[in-house]
């Protein structure tokens, strides 16, 4: 996406510090409500963490190479900025292969009830578990549609969102006590009960028991998305979502410029003013309301303020992956193709995700790395050239848990590269073949596989210590610890806002930050 030449004027009614998915939702929103608007992003294109990228030299597959899937996207975002973007459904939930007695199996959840059931009972036994996942899954369902529409409207209070839950057991369960309890309390088998904890525990570096209730926050925002709950694929990948966006931004009349980077923000009346540098140069730009869609920690130091008291983490390794075919599974009651439509959890049972986050506590990389995969080219081959499709190429895209970035402060590309291969000795383990052997290769004759850390992520998209969620996510109601005002955007500085998932009610490919930023801007 080519820079515009210069900035076309000396004040603006808002600047908006970083072009990622919250900024350009901000822009599009404010441009069409008829403010002067200018985004200022440092790298050379738009959409931050959520873009598409042909990886892989010489191959024609564009990847979503650092967010994946779409849940907490509001439709009301969709259709008020008329994006031309859609997502699809992915036809199962969920695969969870292990070893039963010394024979493979797996959890199968989708394909209707009747097989879901089926293969619970074939798993543990009986009814009980799946009884109690319809049960909990129900609830978490009714919690859902409760919640999701609020995330666009003014915080409510505690006490308000409580009510608007209406169900004294869903709410301890989800917002009093710790995870881990419910889990032990409601299911038996400790595949199953490690199914469920997995959304608690994506980007965040918990225990099931921690009294912090990360965890609980963490799975909150996992089963809410759209009120419902699914994860579904970005048609075209996600740099079609930040496209569209883009796109709507500037037939707003926004005016977005790349190649700026943001260096100091000076809070002011009538006008703050934002200092940036260019490839030739620096300058200056004032503006009434300046959004910074960025870390609160970037904020800081923008500003010139004291870093947040809080330490932001990021916990996750990214692996992505191009194969010239879906691997066979041990486990032969089971397509591959259905296997890979969902998330397929890797070395995710109760115990094991407990071992792997107590080995990392300690240091050590976990010696079973707990994962999840995602196959995006099933459910969308359009990121796939028609040869690649023809082919019958896939990507893959594993997204390992408890991987803190204190891992790799030392040794960083030794212990990246040893997690890495720990992680595909784990799925290998629940594969007939090798995944080495269905990898393809680039133009250049190397494997299409690549990994990033949380020390990646800081690197290329300045996300504090990896951090996914900019910082610790929180509960989506007021809370006087961050003091961030009606809308969740507020910073100590009446003309800064936030509008990136470090706000209130982000983290996560919503667009939610830039949303209700925007609106704090309007209401005014």
């Amino acid at each position: 996406m080519p820079a515009q030449a210069e900035i076309s004027k000396d004040v603006y009614d808002v600047v908006i510090v970083g072009g990622g998915h919250n900024g350009l939702v901000a822009a599009a929103y404010l441009a069409r409500a008829g403010r002067s608007v200018l985004v200022l992003e440092r790298l050379d294109v738009t959409g931050g963490a959520a873009v598409s990228t042909r990886a892989f030299a010489g191959v024609d597959a564009r990847l979503s190479r650092y967010s994946y899937l779409v849940s907490l996207l509001p439709s009301k975002i969709v259709d008020d900025l008329g994006l031309e973007f859609a997502v699809r459904k992915r036809t199962v939930s969920s695969y969870t292969p292990t070893d039963r007695d010394g024979r493979a199996t797996g959890l199968f959840v989708g394909g209707g009830e009747d097989r879901t059931r089926a293969s619970f009972r074939a798993l543990t036994g009986s009814d009980a578990e799946y009884d109690a996942w319809r049960q909990f899954y129900a609830t978490t369902g009714d919690v859902a549609r409760r919640i999701f529409p609020t995330l666009t409207e003014p915080l409510p209070t505690r006490d308000a969102l409580r009510a608007r839950v209406g169900d004294d057991t869903a709410w301890n369960m989800l917002f009093e006590q710790p995870l881990g309890v419910t889990v032990e309390e409601r299911f038996r088998d400790d595949l199953v009960r490690g199914v469920v904890l997995t959304d608690a525990l994506i980007g965040t570096f918990s225990s099931a028991h921690d009294p912090s209730l990360a965890q609980n926050i963490c799975f909150l925002y996992h089963v809410i998305g759209g009120g419902t709950g699914d994860w579904d694929v970005p048609v075209g990948g996600m740099g079609a979502f930040t496209d569209a966006l883009a796109a709507a931004a500037r037939a707003a009349g926004t005016e977005i410029v790349t190649g700026h980077e943001a260096l100091r923000i000076e809070p002011g009346e009538p006008h703050s003013v934002v200092a940036y540098r260019t490839a030739t140069g620096e300058g200056s730009v004032a503006a009434r309301k300046v959004l910074v869609n960025a870390s609160p920690e970037a904020l800081a130091r923008l500003i010139g303020d004291a870093p947040p008291a809080e330490p932001a983490e990021g916990a996750q390794l990214k692996v992505n992956m191009l194969l010239t075919r879906l691997p066979r599974l041990r486990d032969t009651s089971v397509d591959p193709r259905e296997a890979f439509s969902g998330t397929f959890h890797i070395s995710e049972g109760y115990a094991q995700l407990d071992t792997a986050y107590r080995e990392a506590a300690a240091g050590t990389l976990p010696s079973a790395p707990p994962s999840e995969i995602y196959c995006h080219s099933l459910t969308d081959p359009t990121i796939l050239s028609p040869d690649l499709v023809a082919a019958g190429y896939h990507t893959l895209t594993l997204f390992g848990l408890h991987a803190p970035a204190r891992l790799f402060d030392q040794d960083h590309d030794l212990r990246r590269d040893t997690l890495t291969k720990s992680a595909l000795a784990e799925l290998d383990a629940v594969l007939d073949e090798p995944i080495e052997d269905c990898l393809a290769l680039d133009a250049d004759g190397r494997p299409c596989i690549e990994a990033k850390s949380p020390v990646d992520l800081e690197k290329e998209l300045r996300l504090p210590r990896g951090n996914i969620f900019h910082r610790s996510l929180a509960f989506p109601f007021l809370d006087p610890a961050r003091d961030a005002g009606r809308w969740g955007v507020g910073t100590g500085h009446p003309n800064v806002l936030l509008c990136g998932a470090g706000a209130i009610r982000g983290g996560g490919v919503s667009g939610i930050p830039g949303h209700n930023a925007a609106m704090a801007v309007l209401e005014e």
